[in-house]
């Protein structure tokens, strides 16, 4: 008798084929060779962002004293820190997002999440049921694949500079009819992986505003997430300060999704959730539990130290950084690519660029994404098959347009690049070398 192979759930099956991005990276990782190729893809930090002697101060202060910081280096609870949470508080009151003061927590709380703020993203698909979730397009493509890999059903609506369209969503609730009852959850990212645009104060009130009918018309609270990863690193001046979509929420939907990963360090993996108290927080906790409590309990006090004592002059140093990163990289985008970018958004916060080529396609079986892989089969472009030319890797906008939304076409014309890992001398290369595969498709064509 043949044995068959283990048992998968439909997630496990659907988990067993990587995602394409997934694939993409793995495969540029395998072969890459650090200081000659040129990752513009990979979404880390800047490694000279991170404040390794302010952290190192922090551990010895928690360690230093435990009536504080009591059982620091022991398993911690499930919502979190009681000294985290209440920096985080104090973080938000003090204006780091315009609009929270003191009542705001009165009927709303705070909980820690295991592993960032991936894990409570991730939590969320196992507390709600499955069915419509609606987001901007392009979308955060990880957070996007794992809801199809859930049985949850994306709707992506077309962004513009202000943020996902609220006309076009509207039009899109009105065509559902009564399939509105399928509609679980709503998740925006406030300053958008991949294109970097800021969702405007004005588009947000709307949102709340939106849900908050849509919760009325079908009877039930559908929770509105955003995610707002990247609101600390706004760095340019001229942006209208950013407004907490807390303030607007009267009914009780309305949850808020933080990360110090940005500001301090992706190591630390401090990721939490500001929402109404109630059934779906105590949910949260739970999940929390199940899965290993909240993050390392030293890496929690650590993290509330630094937002006691650093917060503001790190953020300031922070944003400095990418802001000058940003200048240069757009300059460097209009004097190398010149009219053959269509469009170009983000460079105001975050650190990301989101372009459009014209009439040039950049996703993976494309003219150009080969040459920058150097898969072209033309030794003179590729190099030596054992040594090949330097390789550029970016993120295709094929994967960061819902396949089955209105983008899929202009998607194809589309990528993602990042100023914030690389430093500017790779940058420029990559730019250089991206202007030679622009050329190297036209040639083909």
């Amino acid at each position: 008798m043949k044995i068959r192979d283990v048992l998968l759930s439909e997630y496990g099956k659907a988990s067993s084929i990587p995602s394409p991005v997934n694939r993409m990276m793995t495969d540029f990782a395998i072969g890459f060779r650090d200081g000659y190729d040129i990752n513009l893809g990979v979404g880390y930090v800047n490694e000279s962002t991170i404040p390794r002697q302010q952290i190192l101060i922090a551990c010895e202060a928690v360690l230093a004293n435990p009536q504080k910081y009591r059982a620091s280096l022991n398993y911690g609870g499930a919502q979190g820190s009681p000294n985290l949470i209440e920096s985080i508080k104090k973080f938000h009151i003090d204006n780091r997002i315009g609009g929270i003061t003191e009542d705001t927590f009165n009927t709303r709380d705070i909980v820690i999440g295991a592993n960032g703020a991936t894990s409570l993203l991730e939590s969320i698909t196992h507390l709600l049921p499955a069915g419509i979730v609606f987001t901007a397009d392009p979308m955060y493509y990880i957070y996007c694949n794992d809801l199809d890999r859930k049985g949850f059903t994306v709707v992506a609506i077309p962004e513009d500079n202000e943020g996902l369209q609220t006309t076009l969503l509207k039009r899109k609730l009105e065509a559902l009819g009564s399939g509105k009852t399928a509609i679980q959850f709503f998740y925006v990212v406030t300053v958008n992986n991949p294109s970097c645009t800021i969702l405007s104060n004005h588009r947000k009130r709307q949102l709340v505003e939106i849900v908050t009918e849509l919760s009325h018309k079908v009877g039930r609270k559908i929770p509105l997430f955003f995610d707002n990863a990247y609101s600390d690193l706004v760095h340019d001046s001229t942006v209208e300060p950013l407004e907490s979509a807390l303030c607007y929420d009267e009914l009780g939907i309305v949850y808020e999704i933080g990360t110090l990963s940005k500001i301090l360090a992706p190591g630390l993996r401090i990721g939490y959730l500001i929402g109404p108290k109630g059934a779906f927080l105590d949910s949260i906790i739970q999940r929390t539990s199940d899965i290993g409590f909240s993050a390392p309990l030293i890496n929690q006090e650590i993290a509330s130290y630094l937002l006691d004592n650093s917060i503001e002059t790190q953020i300031e140093k922070v944003n400095k950084g990418y802001q000058e990163k940003a200048k240069q990289v757009k300059t460097w985008i209009t004097e190398l690519l010149g009219n053959n970018v269509e469009e170009c958004r983000g460079g105001s916060a975050g650190f990301y660029y989101y372009l459009t080529l014209a009439n040039i396609a950049t996703d993976t079986n494309s003219d150009f994404f080969k040459f920058l892989t150097r898969t072209t089969g033309q030794a003179d472009i590729d190099g030596p098959s054992q040594n090949p030319h330097p390789k550029v890797i970016y993120i295709p906008g094929e994967y960061c347009v819902h396949p089955n939304g209105d983008m899929v076409d202009i998607g194809k014309q589309q990528f993602r690049i990042s100023y914030g890992f690389e430093e500017l001398p790779q940058i420029y290369a990559a730019l250089k070398y991206m202007k030679d595969a622009i050329d190297y498709s036209h040639e083909k064509l």
